[in-house]
């Protein structure tokens, strides 16, 4: 018999009304595979993952479309009865999507920065001199 997982401590934090880390049960977590501009696409996606069991969703904010569509997706959702929180994953260029569509910045639960993209690319304050 295997014995029981041993996990780290860690400090709580709230998303969207979950609780993640501390003491809290496990959450899980999807993410949509569409194009988040496309809106009926991503609404219909993340349903279905909500409605299998998934406590959050995460969805790709990587372009202004995107940006953009994400205040319709979460209305969508909310009138459909689907208040799953959602989760912005963004890329290099995140504080320019928010900054440009502030009700995108709102309608997520939390962002997340791609950590495969943490130190790559042209940081935003470096110079481009010697």
């Amino acid at each position: 018999m295997s014995e029981p997982i041993q996990r780290r401590v860690s400090i709580p934090v709230n998303v969207g009304g979950i609780a993640i880390g501390g003491s809290a049960p496990v959450v899980v977590q999807s993410m949509t595979n569409t194009d988040t501009a496309d809106i009926d696409s991503t609404v219909n996606q993340v349903k279905q993952l909500a409605d299998t069991g998934s406590e959050l969703v995460r969805i790709t904010v990587n372009t202004m479309e995107a940006a953009a569509a994400v205040p319709h997706i979460r209305e969508r959702l909310d009138a459909l009865g689907c208040p799953v929180p959602l989760i912005g994953d963004f890329h290099f260029n995140g504080h320019k999507l928010l900054a440009a569509h502030p009700a995108c910045a709102e309608a997520l639960a939390k962002y997340r920065i791609n950590p495969g993209n943490v130190g790559r690319g042209r940081s935003v304050t470096s110079s481009s001199r010697p």
